[in-house]
């Protein structure tokens, strides 16, 4: 007998019907055997409408009582799927997440787990239970319920899977796994059957929206195998874990694109030591995530730097930097909030030549001109106009042949 974790989605279970589909399957997995611990989200888009509300109530929502509101969102689906499987003759019990022991730090909104006392789980299902938890939330020392950002149910049932020591977590999604690419921008991408750790959280952090980020760096550090399928079908997935075949690491395996990119220039920079901590820092202790950082050659020590972040953080950096600005004798700061960037993902670009040269080529063919350029040893990363990013995607997917079959 195993212990699976699953996680459901939104989308799967965004009204009743859904929710009885979801117990269905669920049933077939505790029928086989399995002891079953499931994660969800809140219903559809019920997240959104709770985040409306608030802001309609007052501009400036508290911090803790936004994360209570919002961790409501889960609870409604887990204890509706619960009932569901009550229903057709299963054993189950929904817990919040402070009730199935996940601690977090008190950032509200963005809470990282510091540790998950797993007792009260293991105990239900010693009684036999299938236990829903409402991902996405936690609870500190001083038990305060906190949330764990966007995507943060699958950093749930990840995080779950390890202390638990499961054989597997299954992210059950609206999509059948992961792809080479968006199928929404290139119609011919291609299901991969698996893909490593490390490739996924490239991908994840570079803007595939299938897994995130957080749940992907768990899994490696704990050696938790994930498959990412759909709730919908019974077809294959994704399994993500820590092998890869040899015979695909020659190429690319994905490519990456997102558009929650700004772009800001500090003009006229002193170039001095220190400058760049007078900047980054206080960007830092304002909870500002800084990604791709390009500093122009010093001509008579004096130089331009660019960097970027998320388009709903902008207007936050900029009130950070403008004061910034002032104190190091910058001339001015300007920002652009229409970029986006694409990515070419691959282990095999480790110690091969010519992957950087092929994709400068393929965007240069289709006249798509590259801002900044930030690169690991497995991505390549362009910025560029976000109305091209479309382009620049399907111009990358033919150029590295993905959607020719392994």
């Amino acid at each position: 007998m195993a212990l699976i974790v699953q996680k459901y989605g939104g989308t799967s279970v965004a009204d009743a019907d859904k929710i009885k589909n979801v117990a269905r399957r669920i049933a077939a997995t505790k029928d086989k055997g399995n002891e079953v611990v499931v994660v969800v989200s809140a219903m559809g888009d019920n997240t959104d409408k709770l985040l409306k509300l608030a802001y309609q109530v007052t501009k400036r929502p508290d911090d803790r009582e936004l994360d209570l509101l919002l961790s409501t969102g889960e609870v409604v689906s887990s204890t509706l799927l619960a009932m569901a499987l009550e229903e057709m003759g299963y054993e189950a019990i929904s817990l919040t997440g402070g009730q199935a022991g996940i601690r977090t730090d008190a950032a509200y909104s963005q809470a990282r787990i510091q540790r998950i006392d797993p007792e009260r789980v293991v105990s239900e299902l010693d009684k036999g239970n299938i236990v829903i938890v409402a991902g996405f939330q936690g609870i500190t020392e001083g038990m305060d319920i906190t949330t764990l950002g966007r995507g943060g149910s699958d950093t749930t049932a990840v995080a779950l899977a390890a202390s638990l020591a499961a054989e597997v977590c299954q992210i059950y999604t609206d999509v059948e796994g992961v792809y080479t690419a968006d199928p929404k921008l290139a119609p011919e991408a291609k299901k991969l059957d698996e893909i490593s750790y490390e490739e996924m959280l490239e991908m994840a952090s570079y803007g595939a929206k299938v897994m995130h980020p957080r749940a992907v760096e768990l899994g490696e550090l704990f050696h938790i195998s994930i498959l990412v399928a759909s709730s919908f079908t019974d077809n294959p997935g994704t399994l993500i874990h820590g092998g890869g075949s040899m015979e695909v690491r020659n190429k690319v395996r994905g490519i990456a694109h997102d558009l929650d990119v700004a772009k800001i220039t500090v003009v006229g920079v002193p170039d001095r030591p220190g400058i760049a901590a007078a900047i980054f820092v206080p960007l830092a202790k304002a909870n500002i995530n800084v990604d791709t950082i390009v500093q122009n050659a010093s001509i008579n020590n004096i130089t331009d730097l660019t960097f970027t972040v998320a388009k709903s953080q902008l207007d936050k950096a900029m009130a950070v930097v403008g004061p910034i600005c002032q104190s190091i004798g910058a001339r001015e700061y300007v920002s652009d909030a229409k970029m986006g960037k694409v990515s070419i993902i691959g282990t095999g670009m480790q110690n091969n030549p010519g992957f950087a040269a092929r994709m400068f080529s393929a965007l240069s063919e289709q006249g798509i001109n590259i801002q900044l350029i930030s690169t690991s040893e497995i991505r390549i990363t362009c910025i560029i106009d976000e109305a091209r990013v479309k382009d620049a995607v399907q111009a990358l997917h033919r150029a590295f042949e993905l959607e020719i079959e392994e």
